[in-house]
């Protein structure tokens, strides 16, 4: 029997989780929680249902990984201009986190850009964008 796309490619993520965690550790922040400060950082204010689409995570998913961030300061959630609509906002102190975990993500990025080789990792990346393109096909 094959190999399940699907059981290979989540072995495959939490793996890397476990890697990115690993080095992230000292900023007591964990992958997932960066990659939604650097989106924040990088986009902006922004919707919880937007912010969703660009990681591509369910909307209770996404609001339940937010709220430790709300907790610790990190980032504020507030109405947005519907009263159904939540605008999340990257604060200062989230800011600050987010460059106290930067050279830690670039030291677990570079171990896998390096340990792949970056032929590899740049076939990777295009593979991996043709399978979430294969996915969203219906």
């Amino acid at each position: 029997m094959a190999a399940c796309a699907c059981s290979s490619i989540r072995k495959a993520a939490r793996a890397v989780t476990e890697l990115y965690d690993g080095i992230l550790k000292p900023s007591g922040l964990r992958v997932t929680q960066f990659a939604l400060l650097h989106v924040l950082a990088s986009a902006g204010s922004t919707t919880i249902t937007r912010l969703g689409q660009i990681l591509v995570i369910d909307r209770t998913t996404m609001t339940r990984n937010l709220k430790p961030l709300v907790n610790q300061g990190l980032i504020t959630i507030e109405a947005g201009q519907d009263q159904r609509t939540r605008v999340v906002t990257l604060t200062p102190s989230g800011r600050e986190a987010l460059a106290k975990a930067l050279p830690l993500w670039e030291k677990a990025q570079t171990r896998v850009v390096e340990g792949l080789g970056r032929e590899r990792w740049s076939t990777l990346l295009a593979d991996l964008s043709a399978v979430m393109a294969l996915a969203r096909l219906e």
